[in-house]
């Protein structure tokens, strides 16, 4: 049963920083979901994630990793400049950002959070993982490209920093998603089974890159909804 929403809206996380978000309506306190956008911004898309998690249960924020600009789908050449001037730490800064105001707000619970991001974010999700270690118990990431691919695409790899997650990871593919080769993804269930780490690699047949993202031609409803099935059930088991 959904949830009602209380306040949906970009908030001031501070140091000129801004972030999506979506809290539920009642007393609270509310688990808390840390949401990365993709490379077009925090657009209206991103934002109904945000508010999907609210109307689940959950206080969630989207860290505006761009600052307030977006970009149209079909306007990747000047997507380019802006993911090539990204840096790791930066966006941490802004995740970072993100977790303290979640930390200091009233309604929500601050002892662990989940995050969950799409392409670029669902790297941010894994690396967020990574460096903030015991704060994120779980991770869903749909089609987070970058962390062990063939040859380095803007952001650095992550495939030799997957044994310091903490947290229950979920690793969304799409079958058909040239993006994240087969081989790829053989590397880090690899790597995770090595580490002993709790994950889950699913991948799902019909479905390209960003086949969640329902403004993109990409979009397969049915691939998108039981992705999220799965994200839900994740952070249902890790965070409440």
């Amino acid at each position: 049963m959904q949830q009602q929403i209380e306040r949906a809206e970009f908030v001031d996380l501070g140091g000129g920083r801004r972030g999506y978000l979506a809290i539920p309506a009642g007393a609270g306190p509310f688990p808390g979901v840390l949401v990365y956008q993709e490379a077009y911004g925090v657009n209206e898309y991103v934002q109904s994630e945000v508010r999907r998690l609210a109307e689940q249960g959950y206080a969630a924020i989207a860290p505006d990793l761009f600052g307030g600009t977006t970009f149209s789908y079909d306007d990747f050449a000047a997507v380019k400049p802006v993911l090539e001037s990204l840096r790791d730490d930066a966006m941490l800064a802004d995740v970072r950002a993100a977790t303290a105001f979640l930390d200091a707000h009233p309604k929500v619970r601050h002892e662990r959070y989940g995050t969950v991001g799409f392409c670029m974010g669902g790297r941010l999700a894994v690396l967020t993982a990574i460096a903030l270690g015991p704060k994120i118990a779980a991770a869903a990431s749909f089609y987070g490209g970058n962390v062990a691919p063939d040859e380095q695409r803007f952001f650095v790899p992550l495939l030799d920093r997957l044994d310091e997650t903490q947290g229950e990871l979920l690793l969304i593919c799409g079958a058909d998603d040239e993006s994240i080769a087969p081989r790829e993804q053989a590397r880090i269930v690899e790597r995770l089974s090595a580490a002993k780490k709790k994950y889950t690699l699913s991948v799902y047949p019909g479905a390209g890159h960003a086949f969640a993202s329902r403004d993109r031609p990409s979009y397969r409803p049915a691939q998108a909804e039981a992705a999220w099935t799965e994200t839900l059930a994740l952070f249902a088991r890790t965070l409440t």
